[in-house]
């Protein structure tokens, strides 16, 4: 093929049609239905779109592909528990074209990989397996037992099982999570990467460090009953709509909400609630009552200041701190609070970059309120000190008892729908003992206790030819991860690449010496097998496991679901060796189930429990002040400032999302609540950062960042002067993924630094 692998993964260096005005003042309301109502019209067919929107996250019905943001446990909107994003995800994975063989037969890979992402996308949904021959330049046909006998081909002829990667995305169901890391594990190996590693693993190993479990401690019902809710690095507006509705509830019940963020994004200021016609016509409800403006990665300084300030409260007058939630339920305060002491309260709040007459305002409302829930995304969690961030905000909660007690506690909030779910079931490179042990009770084989490769250790792998064949169960991972040129010349380098999935995209452009696309259903579509119309399993941000079935027939007849991919993978692979009947399972789900519930702890009478229209809790400790951690108790801990010298010329960049983007799908080029229109290749800059450095609005400049040596450029972006804090900087990802070093990642998590990127910008 005459297109390399960096140029296939890169997205095209063209410019559309920027437009930009003023970001509105509110979220939601007539600008989401109207913006929604267009992509469904437009993609999908009308009589499919009437079934979904009666359907999606209602009783019974299907969980929206898109976040992981809960579904109310009793009432749910009947003019649609649904977003603007969650209709556009179903648009994207329902759209009414089909492509098959004869799409493939007039297009080659390299003339694909010549469309934006958007368009890529927009080709239409996946209707049969295809096959990349060795050197060839266009998808062909193949069987699905052709494919499936390929694939075990090629796993079975490897030096080692260590020598394949088995890549999870987090719309893969409960059902298909668990049956995949178990054929894995019965293959040989413990390469199970999922997209935790790039997003939220830095939060579990802080929660699992300080309060023993890796997930949040809250439910919906909590955030209503708040007295305040810290919204930390994270847009709800365009990254977790439905969240909103929760933090409206919180203010009518008289509670505080605090955003804190680089950008003053427009769903932390107004929403308008599309479900309350009233509201609708008489306008939307404030919801922020103090903003934040931190520099970027400043959060772990601007913490440190409120705790300084809150232990000069407590000992120069008593009663700041919950002492006897501390006595009884904490560990290492001594410890931290001498380590405190050793920093400076006039330092810590220049670094975070915010006045001193905000964060009396925070301060004030964090001393006088004992019932916080603190919420964060990605924008704490992909630092190099990104597990220090999650740290400081539990030593804050503990301080003030703000654990395991209604209306307080850690609210982690999770992008991909099942992304918690499939961590839970198994997928994970580094599982524990007890997890393995029943595993090996149950099967009858010993699963591998050697550390798997996370994502950055697959890439790395990959790239030394240590990994060969790289499998990837949803998701578009060359988009996702970082260092666009090393990772697709990591992919390049294998002998097969194979992914599951229901639209094209990049990663199906970026291949090994063979390759795969295997097609599976969506999850708004039937799942029919022997036994019957299936019924899947899912777990949303706050630990509930509940069901999800499709109601739309199914877009092709060439199409399996991810269990059935899975199944006859393992059955085609392991053969006569395996212990197992893994074509039973394709038949019915529920002995899947059967099965997760002898083997994964909170599962009991889980086939009985998933008819409950409203599923069920999964055990938290921390909820209830049972903290399974080492020392039996909530843990506190020292934590650094990260040590930012940036030079003269250079900037902290952060890659971002625009509003019509979910992860790495882009469904339009438009991000309404930032004023930007029709175009994606953009920098948001500081307005007096641009005059320092002669730049004009709208100037076509190159981005270049050095990372221990090594130096990374992206070529033609279009600078925006944007309310964002000075030396800081925000690009959209994957286009700004190039510049991400793949050796910068959190201390003990490697999530990638995506969020705290040194760059220089230079004139074109």
């Amino acid at each position: 093929m005459s297109n390399t692998p960096q140029k296939k993964a890169a997205t095209p260096e063209v410019f559309l049609d920027l437009k930009v005005t003023k970001p509105p003042k509110n979220s939601v309301g007539f600008g989401a239905l109207k913006s929604a109502v267009g992509m469904v019209s437009k993609y999908m067919k009308p009589i499919d779109a009437l079934k979904i929107s009666t359907k999606i996250n209602q009783k019974g019905g299907f969980d929206c592909p898109g976040c992981a943001w809960p579904d109310p446990d009793d009432d749910r909107s009947i003019l649609g528990e649904y977003c603007e994003n969650g209709m556009k995800a179903i648009a994207e994975e329902a759209q009414k074209n089909i492509i098959g063989a004869d799409f493939f037969a007039k297009n080659s890979v390299d003339e694909l990989a010549e469309l934006s992402d958007f368009e890529i996308g927009k080709s239409g949904r996946l209707a049969e397996p295809m096959f990349l021959p060795e050197g060839a330049t266009h998808y062909q046909p193949i069987s699905w037992d052709d494919a499936f006998n390929k694939v075990g081909v090629h796993l079975n002829g490897l030096n080692s099982p260590d020598e394949a990667v088995f890549y999870t995305s987090g719309r893969t169901t409960n059902e298909a999570a668990f049956l995949y890391q178990l054929f894995v594990r019965e293959y040989g190996t413990a390469n199970l990467p999922d997209c935790s590693n790039m997003c939220h693993e830095a939060s579990g190993k802080a929660l699992s460090e300080t309060l023993g479990i890796g997930k949040g401690s809250v439910t919906l019902d909590d955030l209503y009953k708040a007295e305040v809710v810290m919204v930390v690095g994270q847009n709800p507006g365009t990254n977790h709509p439905r969240m909103l509705v929760a933090l409206e509830k919180c203010k009518k019940n008289g509670g505080k909400i605090i955003a804190i963020n680089p950008l003053e994004e427009v769903g932390f200021m107004k929403f308008t609630n599309p479900q309350n016609p009233l509201k609708m016509l008489t306008g939307g409800t404030e919801l922020t009552d103090v903003f934040v403006p931190v520099t970027i990665n400043g959060d772990v300084a601007f913490f440190k200041a409120i705790l300084l300030r809150l232990l000069e409260k407590e000992e120069q007058e008593g009663h700041v701190f919950d002492k006897q939630f501390i006595e009884e339920h904490t560990s290492g305060y001594d410890a931290f609070v001498k380590d405190l002491k050793a920093f400076n309260f006039d330092e810590c709040l220049r670094l975070s970059g915010v006045s001193i007459e905000t964060f009396d305002k925070v301060f004030d409302l964090i001393l006088n309120n004992n019932k916080i829930i603190i919420c964060w995304a990605m924008g704490l969690t992909q630092h190099e000190n990104a597990v220090d961030n999650i740290r400081e905000l539990v030593n804050l909660l503990l301080l003030k008892g703000s654990i395991g007690k209604e209306g307080a506690g850690t609210c982690p909030v999770r992008g991909h729908s099942n992304v918690q779910g499939d961590r839970t079931v198994g997928i994970w490179e580094a599982a524990p003992k007890a997890f393995l042990d029943k595993i090996e009770n149950k099967y009858g084989f010993k699963p591998t206790t050697k550390h798997g490769y996370s994502v950055i250790e697959a890439i790395e792998g990959m790239y030394k030819k240590e990994a060969k064949v790289f499998f990837g169960l949803g998701g578009n991972f060359i988009s996702a991860v970082p260092d666009t040129n090393y990772s697709a010349q990591a992919l390049a380098n294998c002998n097969l690449t194979v992914h599951v999935s229901t639209k094209l995209n990049r990663s199906h452009l970026v291949t090994g010496k063979e390759a795969l696309i295997l097609p599976c259903l969506g999850r708004s579509e039937k799942d029919y097998q022997k036994t019957g119309v299936q019924v899947q399993s899912v777990e949303n941000s706050m630990g509930i496991v509940s069901s999800t079935k499709g109601v739309l027939e199914p877009c092709s007849d060439s199409l399996i679901s991810e269990v059935a991919v899975v199944c006859g993978i393992a059955n085609a692979t392991l053969k006569d060796r395996s212990k197992i009947n893994w074509l039973a399972y394709k038949d019915d789900y529920s002995l899947v189930r059967d099965d997760i519930e002898e083997v994964v702890d909170g599962f009991n009478d889980y086939n009985t429990k998933l008819k409950q229209p409203s599923g069920f809790y999964l055990p938290n400790g921390a909820r209830i002040r049972e903290f399974k951690t080492k020392t039996g108790k909530a843990n506190f801990t020292t934590n650094k400032l990260p040590d930012w010298k940036l030079k003269d010329d250079e900037l902290i960049m952060m890659t971002i999302r625009s509003h019509d983007q979910f992860n790495t799908t882009i469904y339009g080029l438009d991000d309404r609540y930032r004023g930007i229109f029709n175009e994606r290749r953009i920098i948001m800059m500081n307005r007096e950062d641009m005059k320092e450095r002669g730049l004009e609005e709208q100037q076509v400049v190159r981005l270049k960042s050095e990372y221990n040596g090594v130096v990374r450029e992206a070529h033609k972006f279009k600078v925006i002067g944007y309310d964002i804090p000075k030396n800081c900087c925000a690009t959209y990802f994957p286009e700004t993924n190039v510049l991400v070093p793949l050796d910068s990642y959190a201390h003990t998590a490697k999530t990638p630094a995506s969020k705290s990127i040194r760059i220089t910008v230079d004139k074109v």
